[in-house]
């Protein structure tokens, strides 16, 4: 299915033409027939020769509604612009045929309807020259006479080709869509309709409704029950968890890939930026949002919204200053950026967003490190792989965090040889690093990660007198293992709190209570004697075949229970 919205001047025959085309009243309220003219926005759909099926979105021509035309025609993904024959160019279809170009819609049709009533020729050529001089170029013109019928068969061919022509949608884009209707169904709820461009909406998917989660409860297309709709798509989406006075038309439904913003940099299209009023209306999908808008430079700006948006960097919006019915196309830069607080900073931002829209390589030299989700969030993927978790890292901005590590690793060695090894969460804190898995990552090749601390080449390495010290305890434990040293020694030697702590640290003592240190490996030993106790075997007949003293007897076994390699039960133990 595709999308296609229509666009003139009011009562040149849009309406009538949706009629003729679909057999179908698009006109919705007993008002807008009363009246003669669409109100609001009109929905209707049919099948074409080539079996594609197409929804038009049919909007109000009339000057007051524009908001509610910029509604329809916003997320659609082209335009049938209708002009009549026997009154030609319109003011109307002027200032539509500016919004659409401002919307960046790109393809479209021109059809000159009444053919029965004038020439269609003066009509047809001047509408076709104002539409080249736009964004959608030199369109394919058809005339009909929705009255007679005259022509709607080569219409139907013509938007057949149109939709030939329009970009395949990628049903697995995140989704957003925006608003355009909210009521009640009895014994259902709350419905809310509106056009996918992209993505898949499925029953049962969780969504956000301006941020608030929902739930599809049943989804319908073209008046048809769906358990899954993809893009492009007219859907009408039943919500549970929400009333019907909590909606309205300007809301968006999205899945979770957006960043809900309310400032954003964005370029602007066709006028200076410094021309636009300071608070101008901003019009995206059916949402009319209030900002104030800052110049930047001759072509972009900062918009501050009233209210947060759904928004992706390259969304396309308009600006529209109602006083002066005066509109402009803007292009989202930036949905996330950064605060303008020194002089200059405005000027500054202005030759950054120069360079275009940004890339992930943009992205990530700005961020350094970020998210991967964050940036899809913002609607740029990266072709990088992730240095850690989803983390992606500006390849300069990572080698300059590895060298800072090391330089950390080396200072912090240097200034505390007896606490060798910067702590992690230390090196975290130091290099101002969001998440501990990015230390780990950091932390090689040159460096290496042991007992929660990142060791570089002599992170090992003990002050020669700690080194002394700990080889003559060694020798004497050799002789006597499980003898541990009273503190009185420990202190002789000069093995006490830190210097003691370093050495347990690297490993060259086993730390088995405080103050009682034995050689690494002793208990294992321990465990090799005691298996050769009658089982079970008492703390004393321990002490005994140990050959050590109930200072060191004692937190042993406590030591071997925690490591699992005996039991107690009671007063007694066995070897496991």
């Amino acid at each position: 299915m595709q999308v296609i919205a229509t666009a003139g001047h009011v009562d040149h025959g849009k309406s009538t033409l949706v009629r003729a085309l679909t057999g179908m009243e698009p006109d919705r309220w007993a008002e807008e027939r009363r009246r003669g003219m669409t109100i609001g926005l009109g929905y209707a759909w049919t099948t074409l020769p080539s079996g594609e099926r197409i929804a038009f979105v049919d909007v109000p021509g009339h000057e007051r509604f524009v908001t509610t035309m910029l509604a329809g025609v916003g997320p659609a993904p082209a335009v049938m612009f209708v002009v009549a024959a026997d009154e030609g160019w319109m003011p109307q279809s002027a200032e539509h045929l500016a919004a659409i170009d401002a919307l960046g819609v790109r393809h479209g049709l021109l059809v000159v309807t009444r053919a029965d009533l004038a020439d269609p020729g003066a009509a047809r050529d001047q509408a076709a020259a104002e539409i080249a001089r736009t964004g959608l170029g030199r369109v394919e013109a058809v005339t009909v006479s929705g009255t007679t019928g005259a022509g709607l068969p080569a219409l139907r061919e013509a938007l057949d080709r149109l939709v030939a022509r329009l970009p395949p949608p990628d049903a697995t884009a995140p989704v957003r869509v925006w608003v355009d209707r909210a009521f009640t169904i009895k014994g259902s709820g709350t419905v809310v309709t509106g056009t996918l461009p992209a993505g898949t909406i499925r029953v049962g998917a969780e969504l956000g409704l301006d941020g608030r989660p929902v739930r599809v409860r049943a989804l319908q297309t073209l008046k048809e029950a769906a358990d899954t709709v993809s893009a492009v798509a007219r859907v009408a989406i039943n919500l549970r968890g929400v009333g019907r006075d909590e909606v309205a038309r300007g809301m968006a439904l999205t899945s979770d890939e957006w960043t809900v913003t309310d400032v954003v940099d964005a370029r602007v299209h066709g006028v200076e930026a410094r021309t636009l009023p300071r608070e101008p209306v901003l019009h995206i999908g059916s949402a009319a949002v209030s900002v104030r808008l800052r110049p930047l430079g001759e072509d972009t700006a900062r918009l501050v919204l009233t209210r947060p948006l759904p928004l992706h960097i390259g969304d396309r919006a308009l600006l529209r200053d109602p006083g002066a019915r005066r509109v402009a196309g803007v292009t989202v830069l930036d949905v996330r950026p950064p605060a303008l607080r020194r002089r200059g900073a405005a000027a500054d931002r202005a030759r950054e967003l120069a360079a275009g829209t940004p890339d992930a390589g943009a992205l990530l030299r700005r961020y350094g490190l970020i998210r991967a989700r964050e940036l899809f969030a913002m609607g740029i993927t990266a072709d990088a792989e992730p240095v850690a978790g989803d983390w992606l890292a500006d390849p300069e901005h990572w080698a300059a965090l590895r060298h800072r590590l090391a330089e950390e690793v080396r200072s912090h060695d240097a200034a505390e040889p007896l606490d060798a090894g910067l702590p992690v969460e230390a090196a975290r804190a130091l290099l101002e690093l969001p998440d501990r898995r990015l230390v780990d990552a950091l932390a090689h090749p040159t460096l290496r990660l042991e007992a929660g601390r990142v060791r570089g080449p002599a992170s090992a390495g003990l002050p020669a007198p700690v080194a002394d010290a700990l080889r003559r305890l060694r020798e004497e434990l050799k002789k006597d293992r499980f003898h541990a040293p009273e503190a009185d020694r420990l202190a002789e030697l000069g093995l006490t709190g830190r210097a003691l702590a370093a050495a347990v640290r690297a490993g060259l003592l086993l730390k088995i209570a405080d103050g009682v240190v034995l050689l690494p490996g002793a208990d294992d030993e321990a465990v090799r004697v005691l298996a050769g106790l009658p089982q079970p075997f008492t703390a004393s007949e321990a002490r005994r075949a140990l050959g050590t003293s109930r200072r060191v007897a004692i937190p042993l076994l406590e030591h071997l229970d925690r490591r699992g390699l005996t039991e107690r039960s009671g007063d007694r133990r066995r070897v496991r």
